[in-house]
């Protein structure tokens, strides 16, 4: 990989986790005098983003440019993930967890590797549904659940 990407890339990600970070510390504190709030798990993520991302900046000075070979960047899968992220994001209250998950995964699946349909639904339907499971029903929290359709 090219080390100019590399750092360009670090850098991207730093400010994403810094983001996320500050972001994190805008939501509202903990009820009931816990110490855990909707903020760490934001926070903590953001952090991580932060040191992997310092991690990745140092390690572009100790390896050698591998100059002669240039690997092709792949546009379309990433733009068909990102195309499934943004509708996955602007559909999940109205179709609910379940299923925009379900579909979300199974997309990228497909793009990541398109020979395996059987194992991306089967795979997709355990993980969304199973997510919901255990958030909804076993920690009583709260997710969009089904559509007032299905």
């Amino acid at each position: 990989m090219d080390n100019r990407f590399d750092r360009i890339a670090s850098v991207l990600f730093l400010a994403v986790g810094l983001a996320f970070a500050v972001g994190s510390k805008k939501l509202a504190a903990s009820a009931y005098g816990s110490s855990v709030g909707p903020d760490i798990f934001p926070f903590t993520l953001g952090v991580l983003l932060i040191l992997l991302s310092i991690r990745l900046f140092y390690e572009t000075f100790k390896r050698k440019n591998s100059g002669g070979k240039k690997e092709k960047i792949h546009y379309k899968p990433f733009l068909i993930i990102f195309a499934a992220t943004i509708i996955y994001a602007l559909t999940l209250e109205k179709v609910g967890y379940v299923i925009t998950t379900f579909v979300f995964l199974f997309v990228c699946f497909q793009v990541m590797e398109r020979s395996k349909w059987v194992v991306s639904l089967i795979i997709s339907a355990i993980f969304s549904y199973g997510v919901y499971f255990m958030f909804v029903e076993v920690l009583k929290g709260t997710l969009p659940g089904w559509p007032v359709w299905f």
